[in-house]
């Protein structure tokens, strides 16, 4: 371990954001990051347990303790290759991820978590800086093609993995650059781009192809990759998003969020796009519907817009500020949590129901709200039931539904393929070989597992690159 008796010495300290009137005037990383020297005394507050519970809260398995004590002792660059050994993309998920690693750390108890995300970001930002982060070329190729569809965290994570092993990869994404989520929908106030950007330029010289505005089941059939590659890999993601059946729904100023935010990635980036409508929260009285991490992009993106009002509203009841560490520790609790963005400047509403939305010359003005209060039936399942006399009105000039997602898109590819889907309607696979129900098809990430965590993506992308690389060798030296 790090130091003895560092937890006990070292109070915890993370990161620091820029000041909010001067992070709001542009879409930058705002991020003040630790001093090394201030990094390495996080690290000392590691206590390596016997039992490594942030073991368990990383979905992959990231060895955390064995970092710390190396970032403690300055090796950084042995920290480095510790980190990559399990996660392919550590400044992703060392600027996006909600660190369940964390809520896991037996230091959490005392609500005094080791600063796990921030040191795997400042480990990998070093790595970068001083050079140490270069292409693995494979000794030599299989011979062996593969075609992985769609280029988010799960399919990056899958190809890279596949072409280190020897194969030739081949990436096809329907957008104009690679990322999926990460760059259209993650701000860059969260995450700029240029870390994705670099990561391709690795991959690239590690032999992975990639094929942009290639929409698989559009531009090209699915049955032809088929014909053409040893595997494909199935890593679309979910992208049919929750919907609001509402009167009103119809009407202008209303959209889903990740039109909007898609939209706002592609302007920040200078990408070409052909689009119909322009959104834009300028001046506007914007209304999110949703309080999960898209609705805060949502939120902080308006803000930026110069938006007249924001306001987050949430069909669920406010989470307590804490949670009872007795009954929830090490897993992921239900707690109140609030952004950055939405310290910005948002209003936030819970147990609020939208019944119609109203609107003047076919655009939207407002909302009509009701009151929610919820309990649970004998079998514990909870139930919604309004509030009578609790109806109420806010001004809503733009309205962005950010409820999550349900399932991949079925129109094209995965109609024509005609593969088996789960009961939640996602790509049916499991975790051993990732096989779906078509030969030599394979599925990994949300596609597969339904809406989730960039590092769960990571996840099952590596793990699903092993299981093809068995499939068509017969055994693999890839790790699970």
């Amino acid at each position: 371990m790090g130091k003895p008796t560092g937890f006990k010495e070292i109070a915890r300290q993370d990161h620091t954001y820029a000041p909010v009137a001067e992070r709001i005037k542009h879409y930058g990383e705002f991020v003040n990051p630790l001093s090394e020297e201030d990094v390495r005394k996080q690290g000392a507050r590691c206590m390596d347990c016997g039992i490594p519970f942030c073991h368990n809260g990383c979905p992959v398995n990231n060895i955390i303790p064995d970092w710390n004590d190396l970032v403690y002792r300055g090796n950084w660059k042995q920290a480095l290759d510790v980190l990559h050994s399990t996660n392919n993309f550590p400044e992703f998920t060392g600027r996006v991820c909600p660190a369940p690693c964390e809520a896991a750390c037996t230091l959490n108890i005392t609500d005094q978590p080791v600063t796990i995300k921030s040191i795997e970001c400042a480990i990998v930002d070093r790595g970068w800086a001083e050079g140490w982060i270069e292409p693995k070329i494979p000794e030599r190729r299989t011979g062996k093609k593969i075609a992985i569809v769609g280029s988010g965290p799960a399919g990056l994570a899958c190809a890279q993995q596949l072409a280190r092993a020897g194969h030739t990869v081949t990436v096809y994404e329907k957008n104009a650059n690679m990322g999926g989520l990460l760059r259209y929908g993650i701000p860059d106030f969260k995450m700029e781009k240029q870390w994705i950007d670099r990561r391709m330029g690795q991959m690239r010289a590690e032999g992975v192809k990639f094929r942009f505005n290639t929409h698989i089941g559009a531009d090209m059939k699915i049955e032809d990759l088929r014909e053409n590659f040893d595997a494909v890999v199935l890593a679309g993601g979910s992208e049919q998003s929750r919907d609001m059946l509402v009167p009103g729904r119809d009407l202008g100023g209303v959209y889903f969020a990740m039109e909007f935010l898609t939209q706002q990635n592609r302007r920040i980036s200078g990408e070409p796009y052909v689009i119909d409508d322009v959104i834009l929260a300028t001046d506007k009285h914007v209304v999110v519907i949703g309080g999960g991490d898209t609705g805060s992009d949502c939120v902080g993106t308006s803000i930026r817009h110069g938006a007249k009002s924001v306001t987050q509203l949430e069909i669920m009841p406010k989470p307590p500020a804490s949670e009872d560490k007795a009954m929830t520790w090490p897993d992921w609790p239900l707690r109140l949590r609030t952004s950055s963005s939405q310290e910005e400047g948002c209003e936030r509403d819970w147990s609020v129901l939208t019944k119609s939305i109203k609107g003047e010359g076919g655009v939207a003005k407002s909302l009509e709200l009701v009151r929610v209060e919820w309990t649970s039936d004998e079998d514990g399942r909870m139930e919604m039931s309004e509030v009578a006399g609790s109806e109420f009105e806010i001004k809503a000039d733009l309205v962005l539904l950010a409820m999550g997602f349900v399932h991949p898109v079925y129109e094209g590819m995965l109609q024509t393929l005609g593969v088996t889907l789960d009961e939640r309607r996602n790509v049916a696979a499991n975790t051993d070989d990732y096989m779906t129900s078509v030969g030599n098809v394979f599925a990994a990430g949300d596609m597969r597992r339904g809406q989730s965590l960039v590092v769960w993506a990571i996840r099952e992308g590596r793990q699903c690159a092993r299981a093809v690389d068995e499939y068509l060798i017969g055994t693999t030296k890839l790790p699970r």
